[in-house]
């Protein structure tokens, strides 16, 4: 019979065991990343899949961490540099976002201009979730009842660049945008339609994935309370203030 070494006393078995244990604990977490993952790009629509940035959801965790790094280390950079001029690139930007609404690289202008108080908590994870639940919805439930959220958005993104086009004009231009408070009450509205449409279709008889539609109900309460709060704070608490 083999005498055991003297160095492997019971603690260090145990030690060596429990590493082990550690070990395939962690390799069998990993395998079921991996697994999920090819389940999540396969398991998309196939008339979008060859779409760009549309297969695998690597870019957009990548685009992700970029724009929270951005808007946390981008005021750090400019605190010692004077602001950009960016009036002429702005006026570009808006109104090309009039019919192309790209705005996930809107905090970098706010932070160029050193105006870091539009670089909120509303702001950073609306638009921060937004390119998630897009990506998921042009992959797995592209078409169909989804056109209705992206319809309307369109439509209030033309309003809310034309906006920010005319303001990014100048200070003179000021006299004209008094109907900011409008603009949040239709963004108020549209989430509200998106909410009472969501929640209509958990209640009948639709083809449309009941996941997606208990997400994107959930969400977009998220959103109300967010944006809501911000109209208070913006447009009542404000006007009593100065009362």
């Amino acid at each position: 019979m083999r005498r055991r070494p003297k160095f492997l006393t019971s603690d260090c078995l145990f030690k060596i065991k429990d590493s082990n244990s550690i070990v395939n604990s962690m390799a069998s977490t990993w395998e079921k990343i991996r697994d999920f993952y090819d389940w999540a790009v396969e398991n998309g629509d196939k008339r979008t899949d060859p779409w760009f940035l549309v297969y695998s959801p690597i870019p957009i965790v990548v685009t992700f961490i970029i724009y929270l790094l951005i808007c946390k280390y981008g005021p750090k950079y400019m605190l010692s540099r004077e602001p950009f001029n960016l009036k002429y690139v702005l006026l570009v930007y808006n109104f090309a976002l009039v019919a192309i609404s790209a705005y996930i690289f809107w905090e970098i202008f706010f932070i160029l201009r050193k105006k870091y108080n539009q670089i909120t908590f509303l702001h950073v994870y609306h638009h921060g979730t937004m390119i998630f639940n897009w990506w998921a919805g042009v992959k797995y439930v592209p078409g169909g009842q989804s056109f209705f959220i992206g319809l309307l958005n369109s439509f209030v993104h033309i309003v809310m660049y034309l906006y920010y086009g005319i303001a990014a004009m100048g200070p003179h231009m000021q006299k004209y945008l008094w109907w900011k408070r409008y603009l949040t009450m239709l963004q108020l509205l549209q989430f509200f339609g998106i909410a009472v449409h969501t929640s209509y279709n958990l209640f009948t008889d639709c083809d449309f994935p009941d996941g997606f539609n208990l997400f994107v109900f959930i969400y977009i309460i998220t959103i109300i309370i967010l944006f809501s709060n911000f109209y208070y704070k913006t447009y009542i608490q404000k006007k009593t203030k100065k009362a």
